[in-house]
């Protein structure tokens, strides 16, 4: 036991979360969000239009297009995973749901990896708590069991991660690969195997999902760490350098491997000295990793004399630290700032985790009542919209949704109603237990955040999902036009459309789509309208005449425009 911690743990505070409690709640963040719906916009349905290119065989395995253009992010595996999922899929299975079976197995695995990264962490010596005069502190397993169960816990409640963690993108893929290695690193004084096998992965996985310079500043400095790691004194010294080294030559492989796969992208973008920019910053950092993030800073302070000295800051302050430093320096100097924040909350959720045992009881009353109202609102406000699409009543909602998504149309559908009343029963549950006398387990303050997160999410993947599927899909738009085609046609010509526009045109409306000045003499011509501004430049517009103009429902500012041709291309 380490006498300097400032965890004071005896062992009835650390008794197990029941794994049928935790199995239940990992299965209802997972299934809701992958189950049901179609692809969204625009990185969604963008990423499996690629997928379903190389599905079909339309385009280079180690050069990815989608009619000529390039992947926004620059990875491989993403792809392969949700094209190989497709190809060995059954016949009666969807491909977008086919593409969806391999990201939900990586959300599976990343949960799994913080779970036991957060574990091996608490087994560091110098994470223990104290140990009593007399007996009776947490014995060191059970102890990191505890501590486990709560880093899972806060990284479920992170708001961030609901929508993200769901989608077929490369982000994901970063996400599962990123807690992949921060288990490995963890998990190195304790296992050899395991954590190799996990630490090739996580890395090598990093590199061909479009992030390899995240590989490479994670590897360097898990090598560094791991060099100057002196907290266990059961490891050799001469086996850690030799692990720092070989973990030195896995990220110089890896990074070889990016060049050679031309990977390796610069996307720097720093942010603009304005308030605007700075404050859009904050608001992400502050709701996307919430409540995470507070509880990491007040880790870093109880903690502080094992983060602030001479020697090397305890391993299990600065792995994680490492990793959340990375992914945040990544977002303030990229454009897709979430997507890097997303590789932050494995990480956070541990740093969390080690404030448990320090939380005076004001602070986790105070946690679980703003937990309690958050959550228990934004579900009566999901339940109040439903029933106002069903009954008309109250009839405010329903003319609000009608207003924000024209033409949709609501029904109803038995299974998932029984399944949002099912979990709102659980929730209710969970309140009554929390609000009762349980106040030994020491992961007992996050787990209204977790239950509430989850029961929100799946909520608005039941009762919500049409709602949601008619304003983030394209397949409102595609319907529309293709009622003006009146027929198949044997080609559309497209100018201007987005990554996810192409992909949508060719999944939800099967069309053979051709770029402008193919000499395939289509028919048709969409173009979008952010394009026509240049469109007479390169489209010659007295063989087309304007059709229509189709806008999608929900989205004002998105709108194609249907050429018809009246005559053939000259020679």
């Amino acid at each position: 036991m380490n006498p300097t911690s400032p965890a004071i743990v005896a062992q009835g505070a650390v008794q197990r979360l029941p794994r049928i409690a935790l199995f239940l709640l990992c299965v209802a963040y997972v299934l809701p969000g992958l189950i049901g719906r179609g692809p969204w916009k625009s990185a969604d349905i963008s990423a499996f239009g690629y997928m379903a290119e190389l599905a079909r065989g339309g385009t280079a395995w180690l050069s990815p297009k989608l009619m000529g253009l390039s992947p926004e992010v620059d990875a491989l595996l993403p792809y392969w995973l949700g094209a190989w999922a497709m190809q060995i899929a059954p016949a009666w299975i969807t491909p977008d749901f086919a593409a969806r079976i391999p990201f939900g197995l990586l959300l599976t695995l990343t949960l799994v990896a913080t779970w036991y990264g957060t574990y091996y962490l608490a087994r560091n010596p110098e994470a223990q708590p104290v140990a009593f005069a007399f007996g009776g502190e947490a014995r060191p397993t059970d102890y990191a069991r505890a501590m486990a169960d709560g880093g899972l816990l806060a990284f479920i409640a992170c708001l961030g991660l609901a929508q993200l963690s769901h989608e077929t993108t490369p982000a994901l893929a970063q996400l599962c690969f990123a807690a992949l290695f921060l288990y490995a690193l963890a998990a190195l004084p304790y296992r050899t195997l395991t954590p190799a096998i996990a630490g090739a992965f996580g890395l090598a996985g990093l590199a061909l999902s479009g992030a390899p310079s995240m590989a490479a500043l994670l590897g360097g400095g898990g090598a560094l760490i791991q060099l100057l790691d002196r907290s266990n004194e059961q490891v050799a010294a001469r086996r850690t350098i030799i692990w720092a080294g070989a973990i030195a030559i896995l990220t110089l492989l890896v990074a070889l491997l990016a060049v050679w796969l031309d990977l390796w992208r610069w996307r720097i973008d720093l942010p603009q000295a304005n308030w605007t920019t700075w404050r859009r910053l904050g608001r992400l950092l502050l709701w996307f990793t919430w409540p995470a993030w507070p509880l990491a800073l007040w880790t870093l302070w109880r903690w502080r004399h094992q983060l602030v000295r001479a020697t090397m800051p305890s391993r299990h302050l600065a792995l994680p630290l490492w990793f959340s430093v990375v992914a945040i320096a990544a977002t303030l100097t990229t454009r897709s700032g979430d997507r890097s924040l997303l590789l932050a909350l494995p990480a956070l959720a541990a740093l969390a985790a080690f404030a448990l045992p320090t939380l005076r009881r004001s602070v986790a009353s105070l946690i679980d009542w703003f937990t309690l109202l958050f959550f228990s609102g934004c579900a009566v406000i999901v339940w109040v919209v439903w029933i106002a699409l069903q009954t008309g009543v109250p009839s405010k909602p329903a003319a609000n949704v009608a207003r924000l998504v024209p033409g949709f149309e609501h029904s109803f559908s038995f299974l998932p109603f029984l399944i949002a009343l099912c979990a709102t029963f659980a929730w209710g549950w969970l309140v009554k237990w929390r609000v009762g006398r349980q106040r030994a387990a020491i992961w007992k303050s996050l787990v209204l955040p977790a239950g509430g997160a989850a029961l929100c999410w799946l909520l608005l993947m039941t009762l919500w999902l049409p709602l949601l599927d008619y304003a983030r899909s394209y397949a409102p738009l595609v319907r529309r036009t293709l009622i003006i085609f009146q027929h198949q046609p044997r080609c559309v010509e497209i100018y201007g459309l987005s990554r996810s526009q192409i992909a949508a045109f060719q999944f939800h409306g099967r069309l053979a789509l051709r770029p402008t000045g193919s000499g395939s003499a289509c028919s048709w011509l969409i173009v979008d309208k952010d394009a026509v501004a240049t469109l007479s430049s390169d489209v010659d517009l007295t063989h087309w005449k304007l059709h229509s103009t189709m806008r999608h429902p929900p989205d004002k500012y998105e709108d194609v425009l249907i050429y018809r041709r009246t005559a053939e291309p000259g020679p």
